[in-house]
């Protein structure tokens, strides 16, 4: 299966720049990726549903790159574009106009991912 040459961009880039902060060595920085993976593992909520409260978070928040890193993944765990979909509606509800255009590039973003 083809990757979609602008989620292979964002996914080279992210992987690229991750491992240039993290040869540094810096406790706190590896210690904070650590965390961040350790919190998105199942527990008493699923690890579908922690991506999909960081997909609306990342959104009412205005962060693009979250945005797609959690699109991503939800992708990989098989959220459907439904669901997706309801998780913009509560971010633009939560976040106001604002995230309208976050909106739009997520929406981009998830087809660029469906296309694959």
């Amino acid at each position: 299966m083809a990757v979609h040459p602008q989620v292979e961009e964002f996914n080279a880039y992210r992987s690229k720049m991750n491992d240039r902060l993290l040869v540094e060595d810096n406790k706190v920085l590896k210690r904070f990726f650590s965390l961040d993976n350790q919190a998105y593992q199942d527990g008493a909520l699923s690890e579908k549903t922690k991506e999909l409260l960081g997909l609306v978070a990342s959104m009412v928040l205005r962060c693009d790159d979250c945005i797609k890193y959690h699109l991503g993944t939800c992708y990989e765990l098989g959220v459907t574009t439904a669901e997706v979909y309801e998780v913009f509606s509560i971010a633009n509800l939560v976040g106001g106009s604002i995230c309208i255009p976050h909106t739009r590039r997520a929406a981009e973003y998830w087809d660029a991912l469906s296309a694959q």
